[in-house]
């Protein structure tokens, strides 16, 4: 045990004295605590208008341009209610629109033809095409053609754009969430983010420590004091600690900075996450942990150089490059079919489940079930891991293949 804490404390003092993982644990809360300062500054002086633009439209929705039309099948008799003042002129041919085209006076014109009402066909004339403009009229085009459709009965033509005035009853309310508010989206991608980069980056410091250590010959002086099963333990303790300690900052920083920002930008409380939410966050990251870094010990533990074990890394990692894939479906369908299956897997569970947990509400039963599945593997792996971590293992300069690594974690290896 003495062996152990003592490879425990070097391993963790080493690390966090580290300058990047400095930066990384404390830079990235200040920096976000800096910016939420300023957008607070900002706010106070301009009220509401940061909550205008996370809002669908933002706040110049409502501007228009003066656009013109040419009526050839006489069809439009009437400009319905809702079409802005100066948004539409008429013109009584296309010479008189051409020429009011060229002299600026509108900035586009449309052509309604003579059989319009057996085609459908508008023609859109403008003078050079803009891929960046965000402005675009067509529906107030389109609105004034279905109200002079029925005959100018502005009621039915938006009965008929809208035919559902649907009234929903939920049993067990629960906060909803607007769709086409951005937070939607980007919440659960953060924490998403946060929890690959964070389990990624912890356990790979894992894999550096044994491979560099074997590299530089280091691990020949260790195996005289120590076993290599001690070596293991210290330096997943180690290395969990720090990553604990990193992870904590940042969620807990993440998670304040997002009850601030309720307050600051007026953000609706189905954003801000319950206080559970944290507790979760530590399970997962724990067991997370675990599992990668002991899959990326035992790569260390065959790899006989650095540049063979980024390479090998990839096999360990790809499962938590799933849910990245996937975001999409876990934001949108976070209760779905494969939301759930990602989230019970415990290759993947680590971060499908807190974006899950981000994105809305998650079944308790669903938390335990991935959680217990999570331990047992973790158990298993570890075990795998602890009996191929051994001195013959750790000395041998062969190179890194599969067989070799499945032969390591079934007991196989020679």
């Amino acid at each position: 045990m003495r062996k152990m804490l003592y490879v425990l404390r070097h391993e963790l003092i080493s690390t966090i004295r580290r300058g990047s993982f400095i930066f990384a644990t404390f830079g990235i809360p200040v920096i976000s605590t800096l910016i939420l300062a300023v957008v607070s500054i900002f706010n106070r002086q301009a009220p509401d208008a940061i909550s205008q633009v996370l809002e669908a439209g933002g706040p110049n929705s409502s501007a228009t341009e003066t656009r013109g039309y040419v009526d050839l099948s006489g069809l439009v008799r009437t400009i319905p209610p809702g079409v802005p003042p100066g948004s539409l002129k008429a013109y009584p041919d296309v010479s008189a629109a051409q020429i009011a085209l060229q002299a600026g006076e509108i900035s586009a014109y449309y052509i309604i033809p003579r059989g319009y009402l057996q085609s459908g066909e508008v023609t859109l004339v403008k003078p050079d095409f803009n891929p960046l403009a965000v402005i675009d009229q067509n529906d107030i085009m389109q609105w004034v053609l279905d109200v002079n459709l029925l005959g100018g009965d502005a009621r039915l033509a938006a009965r008929i754009q809208n035919p559902l005035n649907l009234q929903a009853t939920v049993l067990n309310p629960t906060s909803s969430r607007d769709q086409e508010n951005p937070l939607t989206f980007f919440l659960p991608y953060a924490v998403t983010m946060i929890y690959y980069f964070v389990i990624l980056m912890t356990s790979s410091l894992l894999l550096n420590s044994v491979t560099k250590e074997k590299e530089n010959r280091v691990i020949e002086i260790l195996m005289m004091s120590v076993t290599p099963r001690q070596l293991l333990a210290g330096k997943i303790l180690a290395l969990g600690l720090a990553g604990l300690l990193q992870t904590s900052l940042w969620v807990g920083t993440g998670y304040l900075l997002l009850r601030l920002s309720g307050r600051t930008l007026n953000l609706p409380a189905a954003f801000q996450l319950p206080p559970s939410f944290l507790v979760w966050a530590v399970i997962f990251f724990l067991l997370g942990y675990l599992l990668y870094a002991s899959l990326m010990a035992a790569i260390g533990a065959l790899v006989p150089n650095l540049r063979e074990a980024s390479q090998a890394s990839f096999l360990v990692i790809f499962p938590l490059l799933i849910p990245l894939f996937s975001i999409g479906v876990l934001v949108t369908a976070p209760d779905g079919g494969l939301a759930t299956t990602l989230s019970l897997i415990p290759f993947t569970a680590p971060v499908a489940m807190m974006t899950r947990l981000a994105a809305g509400e998650v079944p308790i039963w669903q938390l335990f079930l991935a959680t217990s599945f999570l331990a047992a593997t973790v158990v298993l792996v570890m075990r795998a891991v602890a009996g191929m971590f051994r001195t013959q293992t750790l000395l041998t300069g062969q190179s890194f293949s599969v067989k070799r690594l499945w032969s390591a974690l079934t007991g196989h290896t020679t």
